[in-house]
């Protein structure tokens, strides 16, 4: 029985075997057995984890916002934790974007954490996102499962920016395992006489991006993200295209998909089944498959895979 603190929207179970399972999760260390979300489960494509301070100052804020914005404008799906501060207005700026966003919680789907994010929880669900967890419904959050999920926030994002974060603090955990996940790490400088940007900082210094201004966010986003930035400056709205057809998503889906790793094509096949029911996935995956190729973006390696294409030096 549900009652009002309980997400309404469809439920989903994802363990490893199944073909629907996120692909950018598979080659992460100790990835989840199993994963409980509510809402779109076709939304756990790899796109950009935004993380930063609970406490955030208004400097971190407005960063979370305003980058995550960017990206999402660009059709790239937001992950983050759902927490207060730098976390929730990174979902928020997705949802003003009209872009799918996923939230990963510490404890389960039914025990909402904090209790004061149920409405923008909700609204990730109702705008085509994604409420999950690795722990089952009405699992507690504990101290120690926070830092855990942060290794999933990382995998599900092909890089992760870390916007505001003190030393120590769970937010820096996080770029520690987008390191681990092979993910590239991201940090917007703060002041040094900053006490919330001393981890943020001492990631520039140990070499993570650095996202001074919006030229240099827009230089990453394009290097990982390129084809999709692309499509959108050809003057197709972010939220245009999330309000678009079914098709629609699961073409930009396929391009996340195969954007994050080389795929199989026993391993598209599930995820189009997944994304399309109803329609014969492997004939409608061929073709897209093929317009990928011929646009430069995909290859098929020697292995039978298939994945980004490699540029010529």
């Amino acid at each position: 029985m549900t009652n009002g603190k309980v997400l309404a929207g469809p439920r989903f179970v994802l363990g490893r075997a199944d073909a629907g399972y996120p692909v950018a999760l598979r080659d992460v260390p100790r990835p989840p057995e199993v994963i409980y979300g509510v809402g779109n489960p076709g939304a756990l494509t790899a796109g950009l984890a935004v993380v930063g301070a609970r406490k955030a100052t208004p400097y971190g804020r407005g960063c979370a916002r305003r980058f995550a914005g960017r990206a999402a404008e660009a059709g790239v799906t937001i992950v983050s934790g759902g927490a207060r501060g730098c976390d929730s207005e990174a979902h928020r700026a997705a949802l003003a974007a009209g872009t799918p966003t996923v939230a990963v919680l510490g404890g389960g789907v039914d025990r909402l954490y904090p209790a004061e994010n149920r409405e923008l929880f909700q609204q990730i669900v109702d705008s085509g996102g994604a409420v999950i967890s690795e722990h089952e419904w009405g699992f507690a959050p504990l101290r120690a499962t926070f830092r855990e999920r942060n290794r999933i926030i990382a995998g599900l994002g092909l890089a992760c920016l870390i916007v505001e974060a003190g030393l120590p603090s769970g937010t820096f955990s996080t770029a520690d395992e987008a390191l681990a996940a092979g993910r590239e790490v991201w940090a917007v400088p703060g002041a040094i006489t900053s006490f919330s940007s001393r981890g943020a900082n001492r990631l520039v210094y140990q070499g993570a991006v650095p996202i001074v201004d919006d030229d240099a966010f827009d230089d990453s986003l394009l290097s990982l993200f390129g084809c999709l930035k692309q499509e959108v400056a050809r003057g197709e709205s972010a939220a245009a295209s999330v309000a678009a057809t079914p098709e629609e998503r699961a073409r930009e889906s396929l391009a996340l998909a195969l954007a994050a790793e080389c795929c199989s094509t026993e391993q598209l096949v599930g995820l189009v089944g997944q994304w399309l029911p109803g329609v014969a996935p492997l004939p409608w995956l061929m073709t897209e498959i093929a317009a990928l190729q011929r646009r430069g973006i995909v290859c098929q390696y020697p292995d039978g895979r298939f994945g980004p294409r490699i540029p010529d030096r």
